[in-house]
C-alpha cells in the first residue's frame, strides 16, 4: 500500500468515527432536543444542583422531564401566539416586576439591612432564654397510647431505645437520630412534654406515656446541665435570619429602601 492509499484509508476510517459518534456527542452536550430546539446539558446540571437533592439518575431523569415540559409548554405558546395576548403580556410584566422588587430589596439587605447594632441588640434578648437547665434528651412519637406502652415494655425488656426510634418514631426530624433531639430547654417544648422530662433523673425514662398535641411520647434524659449560653459568634448567622424573616422588620426596612431610592431620584 502506498502512502497515499494509506493516508487516505485512514482519513476514510477518521471520517467513518466521526459520523459513528458525532450524535453520542450531540447527544452528551444536550439534555433534549425538542422539535429541534437543544436543552443544553448544562441547564440540566444547573438545575439538579440548585435543587440540592444530589445528582443520581432518577433525580437526573425528573429534571429533564421537568425542561421538557417547561420547553413544550414555550413552543406551544410561541406556536399559538398565546404570549402575545394584551392579559398574558400583562401579567408576565407583573411577575416579572414582582422578581426585582425582590432581587433588589435582597440586594439591599444583604448591603445595609442588618447591622451590627441590630445583632447584638437581638443577641441580648435570646440570652434571656438560657435561664435554668437544659436537657439531652431523646424521645418516641408514636399515635395511640397502646403502641407506647407496649414500646416502653420493649425498652424494659431490653431493645434499645435508639433502634425503636428509627423504626416506630413518628418524628421525622428526631427519628433517624434514634430518637435523640440534642439539647434543649424546658422552654423550647410543649408544657407536658417539658413537665414529664424535668422530672427525670440522667438516664431515667418515663414510665408511661406522654400524651401532648402530636401524640404519644416515651421521652429519655441522657444528661442535664445548667443552660450555657452559645457566644456572639456562635449564633451571629442564626440571628440574622431571625432579624430578616420579621414581617415587621421587613416592612420597615422597606419603607427605608424606598425613601432612600427616592432621595435620590428627580421625580417630576
Amino acid at each position: 500500500m502506498s502512502f497515499i492509499q494509506k493516508h487516505l484509508s485512514l482519513s476514510l476510517i477518521s471520517a467513518a468515527i466521526c459520523l459513528t459518534f458525532a450524535p453520542l456527542l450531540t447527544h452528551a452536550q444536550n439534555a433534549a432536543i425538542v422539535n429541534g430546539k437543544a436543552i443544553p446539558s448544562a441547564q440540566l446540571d444547573a438545575l439538579i444542583k440548585k435543587s440540592g437533592q444530589g445528582d443520581d439518575p432518577k433525580i437526573r431523569e425528573q429534571g429533564r422531564e421537568m425542561l421538557i415540559t417547561r420547553e413544550l409548554i414555550l413552543q406551544e405558546a410561541d406556536k399559538t401566539g398565546v404570549a402575545q395576548r394584551p392579559d398574558v403580556r400583562e401579567q408576565i410584566e407583573q411577575s416579572k416586576t414582582g422578581v426585582l422588587v425582590a432581587a433588589v430589596f435582597q440586594e439591599y439587605i444583604e448591603k445595609e439591612g442588618v447591622t451590627e447594632a441590630d445583632l447584638k441588640s437581638a443577641y441580648e434578648s435570646m440570652k434571656t432564654q438560657y435561664t435554668g437547665k437544659e436537657y439531652h434528651v431523646e424521645h418516641i412519637l408514636v399515635e395511640k397510647e397502646a403502641d407506647a406502652k407496649a414500646i416502653i415494655a420493649q425498652i424494659k425488656g431490653g431493645a434499645k431505645f435508639a433502634d425503636i426510634a428509627k423504626a416506630k418514631s413518628k418524628d421525622p426530624g428526631s427519628a433517624p437520630n434514634g430518637g435523640d433531639l440534642g439539647w434543649v430547654s424546658e422552654k423550647a417544648l410543649v408544657p407536658e412534654f417539658s413537665k414529664a422530662m424535668v422530672g427525670l433523673k440522667n438516664g431515667q425514662m418515663t414510665d408511661k406515656p406522654v400524651k401532648t398535641q402530636f401524640g404519644w411520647h416515651i421521652i429519655k434524659v441522657d444528661e442535664s446541665r445548667e443552660a450555657k449560653v452559645p457566644s456572639f459568634d456562635e449564633v451571629k448567622d442564626q440571628l440574622k435570619q431571625m432579624i430578616i424573616s420579621d414581617e415587621a422588620w421587613q416592612k420597615a426596612q422597606f419603607a427605608e429602601m424606598m425613601k432612600k431610592l427616592r432621595a435620590k431620584a428627580k421625580i417630576q
